[in-house]
């Protein structure tokens, strides 16, 4: 009962801690209380006009029911004959079903399910059966064409799609009808591609560690030649000039000049800016002629991925 935030040890020896529930007193005020009375009232929600009686304070007699105000009614739209005649006929739906269908989701407050449950009862047991898709798109495409009709906004318009709203329903039914074997099934084989794609990071990460070892060997003889040469230089105490070949290329000879960049043959979504990065099995020399290549024709060395470039 001593526990606190701070987490301290309860002490063994009882403790006055300051005053407790059993020495506060209840703080009564000296006015006087407001009286109260049993009172009949009515509901302006309810269309029957029935009366109820409760407990009222006497300064609240004259005021409105005060749980009235959450009685949120929904505006269902109403259309005539010539309305329906014009723009509404449908053949698989009849005057008379759109008619039930509005006046029980005025009703219901656009419940469907209740709607759907209760639309084979009674009387109407030999009528056409619906699903809740098919009154939602009867009761969503009314609206959307007596709101077009009206002169509406297309804001105004609520979109529905009923085979979208199947299929999502069958996809669902699908998932949670799963065995446990194929529930298991399923998580070996997420298992499995996860493996495959730590494989893939790690040898990505491996060629590109060995690509750098490789550039930096390059480096370091490249250094060394540099070295050999002035150490000739200055021996011979004059400048030797070592006229540089050009390498002759045959321009047939695509395969020899031209970079290959990875094919993207994963199943699933793919971005174009991965075919544009350059390929870890490229040396950091010709990677660097690229980028002087670019910038000396005033390409940018990121552009934007679209097609075309």
């Amino acid at each position: 009962l001593l526990y606190n935030d701070k987490k301290d040890v309860p002490p063994v020896i009882e403790t006055e801690t300051g005053p407790t529930y059993k020495l506060q007193k209840a703080r009564l005020g000296m006015r006087r209380v407001r009286p109260w009375v049993w009172a009949p009232f009515t509901n302006p929600a309810r269309t029957d006009n029935v009366s109820f009686s409760h407990w009222r304070r006497v300064a609240d007699e004259g005021k409105e029911y005060p749980f009235a105000k959450f009685n949120k009614k929904i505006e269902i739209p109403k259309y005539t004959d010539i309305e329906y005649k014009e723009h509404l006929v449908s053949e698989t739906w009849t005057q008379e079903e759109t008619d039930r269908l509005f006046d029980m989701c005025e009703w219901f407050d656009l419940r469907f399910i209740i709607i759907q449950a209760r639309w084979n009862l009674g009387e109407y047991e030999n009528t056409v059966k619906r699903s809740i898709e098919d009154l939602k798109d009867r009761y969503y495409s009314v609206c959307n064409t007596l709101t077009k009709i009206r002169g509406g906004s297309v804001n105004e318009s609520k979109m529905y799609d009923a085979e979208h709203e199947t299929r999502r329903k069958q996809q669902l039914e699908r998932l949670y009808s799963r065995t446990p074997k194929q529930i298991e099934e399923e998580q070996m084989l997420i298992q499995e591609m996860r493996k495959i794609e730590a494989r893939k990071r790690d040898r990505d990460r491996k060629t590109q560690d060995l690509q750098k070892l490789i550039s930096a060997v390059d480096k370091q003889n490249d250094s060394r030649k540099s070295l050999k040469i002035d150490k000739k230089t200055t021996h011979h105490r004059k400048r030797v000039t070592v006229p540089v070949r050009p390498t002759r290329v045959d321009p047939n000879n695509f395969e020899a000049t031209t970079i290959k960049f990875p094919d993207i043959k994963n199943s699933g979504v793919s971005t174009r800016s991965q075919r544009m990065k350059m390929p870890a099995n490229v040396s950091q020399k010709k990677v660097k002629n690229v980028e002087q290549a670019l910038e000396s024709l005033k390409i940018k060395l990121n552009p934007i991925p679209t097609e075309d470039i």
